[in-house]
């Protein structure tokens, strides 16, 4: 069976910020961005992504007639016998990103390329539009397993100073943070872990009860974070993550990273908020604040599992409560 693949880019000056974004309905769905690039790029990108990502016959749909008829006209044949050079013996321009595409789907040979009208009202070509065009706004990369049009229904200006740029609808969003292992009893499952869970979950029941679109938000760190993801699944509730950076689990136990490469894969959607990983404790407080902020913005409400005996978290719930005023949820973990 042949999947049906929507891409787009997009750039906010030329060259200047960028995104890219591939759409698979009710199938896969990624974006990305670059902080300076150009609109050709993101729509090579943004093509390219999509057949390293969708396995099986493809059918690329895409507004750029750059992507489409080097495929559909054969461009790259010429390029080649050429040695990269186009009809006016210049350079080829994109090379870089060219050449390890036009190898793959020649490898490949079950890729097909079609040309659809943009803004024309396909609301699949829209999608991806509103994907790339949010991510080049944000700098920020969003990806998720099963596509719906909650996913960019929504999508509406962010107000806040010095942001021009546009969020990703979520509904009725629950931020949830709170201890890590140490103040669970540890790494593994115990009565602790257990006890947080099933609150969590009659929680979420509670509130779904309320609220048809809820969903949570979480960091998917260690702990009460990973336990929030587990909560949802349980309670049919979807999740979303938002990562301070990629790579923020290589450190962790062997077994806690699979369970959180199994989490971060059912995830509604998942936001790398830091493009590049910190470098010093300093560093790593700030994207992990950063982090938080994200994760913040996008919520309703707040669940916070923590003991009042321990300081650690003590700022951070000042902080969830002047965000949402009464709408903050304190779980205790050692109550009985």
């Amino acid at each position: 069976m042949t999947t049906d693949v929507y891409t787009d880019g997009a750039c906010l000056g030329n060259p200047g910020p960028g995104g890219w974004a591939f759409v698979v309905d009710e199938g896969l769905w990624s974006s990305g961005y670059e902080s300076h690039t150009t609109n050709q790029r993101m729509e090579l990108t943004a093509a390219s992504a999509a057949v390293q990502a969708v396995e099986g016959p493809l059918r690329i749909h895409s507004d750029s007639t750059y992507v489409v008829n080097c495929f559909v006209q054969g461009w790259w044949k010429g390029w080649i016998k050429r040695g990269w050079l186009n009809s006016k013996k210049e350079a080829v321009a994109n090379r870089d990103l060219w050449e390890p595409f036009i190898e793959l789907v020649n490898a490949r040979g079950d890729v097909e390329f079609i040309w659809v009208k943009g803004h024309a009202g396909h609301r699949l070509n829209e999608a991806a539009d509103q994907l790339a065009t949010a991510a080049a706004a944000q700098q920020a990369s969003r990806s998720g397993g099963i596509y719906t049009d909650s996913i960019v229904r929504g999508l509406s200006n962010d107000e806040s100073p010095g942001n021009t740029g546009e969020r990703l609808s979520v509904g009725h969003g629950i931020a949830i943070f709170g201890h890590r292992p140490p103040e669970l009893g540890g790494y593994g499952e115990n009565a602790i872990t257990l006890k947080v869970r099933r609150q969590m979950i009659e929680l979420l029941r509670a509130k779904l009860k309320m609220h048809s679109d809820v969903e949570v938000m979480t960091g998917l760190g260690l702990g009460v974070e990973i336990l929030a993801a587990e909560a949802a699944s349980a309670a049919a509730v979807p999740y979303s993550v938002f990562l301070a950076f990629e790579g923020v689990e290589e450190r962790w136990p062997e077994a806690t990273q699979r369970r959180f490469k199994e989490l971060l894969q059912t995830a509604r959607a998942v936001t790398i908020v830091n493009s590049e990983a910190p470098k010093t404790n300093a560093e790593f407080g700030k994207a992990m604040g950063r982090r938080d902020n994200a994760i913040i913005e996008a919520a309703k409400e707040a669940v916070l599992v923590r003991d009042p005996e321990d300081r650690t978290l003590g700022e951070l719930q000042k902080k969830l409560e002047r965000q949402f005023e009464e709408d903050v949820w304190v779980i205790e973990p050692n109550d009985p």
